[in-house]
């Protein structure tokens, strides 16, 4: 069977057709030639447009894997840091302190964040960016699930958001890879809050939250002072900022997690 390029049907949309909701469900090529539109309307060049969705697909294996994830946080919290917090992990962490003691102050004046809550964040998403920060084309990934009706929306302003990335510079589509929802970075970053709190810290130009410990703290602190963080306060369970962290995970687990990961960093053991 003689299939059409995806790039080529999308083209022809882009000619013929106005701007609209792309409506989720039905076939794909159609779906990824709305959606080649409202990118071009959101200001989206036609080369990166073109190159981002050639020969895009659907992958099943991230609708399975999405499927499977209700469950995650049934632990309990004594079950679930014993997995995650480990000697190994906190002299590591602690090392990390040191070794970034004067660009966390820096950042900790200017976002109000504590570099231990930083680097909790930092070590529990991709252990400090040594681990696996997901090897997914963020694309394809997200266009998987914006075609999936149960949270198009969502999706749909995701994939947006990881167009205008690759369209700003701050990465290349070789470079943005990720996890099974789309998540960018060593502190993992939906592409929508990459494009409203990435900062580039080290001055090089472009928000690199793969590649720059410095761009990776600093966004991670400046999404959570955007997101309500009070400096100097406290941050345990039933504080404001306890509820700030649901940034990155809802589960109440996860961010008593973080919290028990910063404590003990604070104390060096």
């Amino acid at each position: 069977m003689i299939r059409t390029p995806i790039a080529a049907l999308f083209f022809v949309a882009l000619l013929s057709s106005p701007a609209g909701a792309a409506q989720c469900g039905g076939d794909f090529g159609s779906f990824v030639a709305s959606m080649s539109r409202e990118a071009a309307a959101a200001g989206v060049s036609q080369n990166i447009i073109s190159s981002a969705f050639m020969g895009v697909a659907q992958d099943q294996a991230v609708l399975a894997f999405d499927r499977r994830q209700r469950g995650t946080f049934r632990k309990s919290f004594e079950e679930y840091v014993s997995t995650r917090v480990g000697a190994g992990r906190i002299k590591r962490g602690t090392q990390l302190l040191q070794r970034h003691a004067a660009l966390l102050a820096r950042i900790e004046r200017q976002y109000g964040v504590p570099p231990q809550v930083l680097v909790a964040i930092w070590g529990l998403e991709s252990d400090f960016g040594s681990g696996d920060m997901g090897k997914l084309p963020v694309i394809r990934v997200l266009a998987t699930m914006a075609h999936d009706c149960r949270r198009t929306e969502l999706f749909q302003r995701e994939l947006l958001s990881a167009l205008k990335i690759l369209q700003r510079g701050d990465l290349s589509l070789n470079e943005m890879k990720g996890a099974y929802a789309g998540e960018i970075g060593q502190t993992q970053f939906l592409p929508s809050n990459y494009l409203r709190f990435a900062v580039d810290y080290d001055g090089n130009g472009r928000a690199d939250l793969i590649h720059s410990p410095a761009d990776v703290l600093a966004s991670t602190a400046n999404l959570l002072k955007g997101s309500g963080w009070k400096a100097g306060q406290p941050f345990g369970e039933g504080t404001e900022n306890f509820e700030v962290m649901r940034e990155w995970n809802r589960a109440v687990v996860y961010r008593k997690t973080i919290v028990y990961f910063a404590e003990r960093l604070s104390q060096g053991h």
